[in-house]
């Protein structure tokens, strides 16, 4: 099997420096088996890839090395310099944890085993597997959710796999082509990939058609075996873009923990039962920044998706009253220049949020300029 999926992929693979440029030798060669790559492009890039599509992570990976050619500079950086390149990638907990793993490995070395990547910060056992069998052809298995999908159908097996991840490596393991496992490892998940996706199948195709038990069924979309989804819950969030007499907006920093640990925000938080927005964020700028505002017009309504939870963010702009502002609820809270908001890493939302703002203040200094010409 490992035999005819190698064949597949010389043809049909995702052999390209375009689309895997951390995988190919400084000369834009396929590396044969004994050839070492460096370890830093390919640790970016997998970390990279935990949840996140190649297409989507590929520019992502470009300006990072850009930003942080060497783990030398990616340690000497400051956090925020990682986040604000980080900014729009999701799970922004990865940025933080290669941060301090670069730090790590600096007062070491690279880790050239499972057990020293899995020491290190954001580092599971797949991510493991794939840093040392792309950078040194580690005999060293993976079990991504492309590999999940595929050996769930290629045994039709019956029930989630997140329930059997002991038997799903065992999978994974006897597979492996142990002397070719950076060749192997790409293949599987090209495979997974390109051609036995989660909708889409095109089963004539796949090397291992001969093989799986799904494509013997006559309908291999009945796996992967899921859980029932629960809907998603659904809250409304009041924002507050509050402005001061300087026309400088007021933002907080996340705590550490959690989904958007470490990023900025502008201040806000869920409606309760029988409040209007206005009462909302009155109530909870108080609470969290011990200031009072006073709530003037709509700036914009925007509804966004996280994987556990959807969310509508109503957004007014504010008048700064009174209070200093305190970090009641965050790490740090600051006045800034509305120019200089991209100068913070802000949560997806958000950045509709900076846009409406500036085009908003951008209306404001035009319709001033128009009055004072007349």
């Amino acid at each position: 099997m490992a035999t005819a999926l190698l064949a597949w992929w010389e043809e049909h693979g995702r052999r390209d420096p375009a689309l895997k440029p951390w995988l190919f030798s400084k000369d834009g060669r396929w590396p044969d088996p004994d050839e070492p790559l460096g370890f830093y492009g390919c640790w970016i890039a997998e970390v990279m890839l935990q949840q996140t599509q190649l297409s989507v992570v590929l520019p992502y990976w470009q300006r990072w090395m850009e930003a942080f050619p060497s783990l030398e500079a990616l340690a000497s950086a400051s956090l925020q310099q990682v986040r604000l390149q980080w900014q729009g990638l999701g799970y922004y907990s990865r940025a933080r944890r290669l941060h301090e793993a670069a730090q790590a490995i600096q007062a070491t070395s690279w880790p050239r085993d499972l057990q020293g990547w899995q020491a290190l910060p954001g580092i599971g056992r797949t991510t493991a597997g794939g840093i040392l069998s792309s950078a040194i052809n580690a005999p060293e298995a993976i079990l991504d959710g492309n590999v999940r999908r595929v050996l769930a159908r290629l045994r039709a097996h019956p029930t989630p796999p997140a329930r059997d991840q002991a038997l799903f490596w065992q999978w994974s393991e006897a597979l492996l082509d142990r002397p070719r496992s950076r060749d192997f490892n790409q293949a599987l998940m090209d495979l997974g990939a390109t051609v036995c996706t989660p909708r889409h199948l095109n089963c004539q195709c796949c090397p291992w058609k001969g093989d799986c038990a799904a494509y013997a069924s006559g309908d291999p979309t009945r796996w992967p075996v899921t859980d029932d989804r629960k809907p998603l819950p659904f809250q409304v969030i009041g924002v507050g873009v509050v402005l001061n007499e300087s026309g400088e907006v007021l933002i907080d920093q996340r705590l550490e923990e959690g989904l958007l640990g470490g990023l900025w925000e502008f201040p806000g938080g869920k409606l309760e039962h029988g409040e209007t927005i206005a009462e909302c964020i009155v109530r909870e700028l108080r609470e969290e920044l011990a200031i009072e505002v006073r709530v003037g017009e709509a700036l914009i309504s925007i509804e966004h998706a996280y994987s556990h939870k959807k969310l509508r963010f109503e957004v007014h702009l504010c008048t700064w009253l009174s209070g200093d502002p305190q970090p009641l609820a965050s790490q740090q809270v600051r006045w800034v220049r509305p120019g200089d908001l991209g100068d913070y890493p802000f949560p997806a939302a958000n950045a509709r949020i900076i846009d409406a703002l500036l085009g908003r203040l951008g209306e404001s200094v035009q319709a001033g300029g128009n009055r004072d010409a007349a």
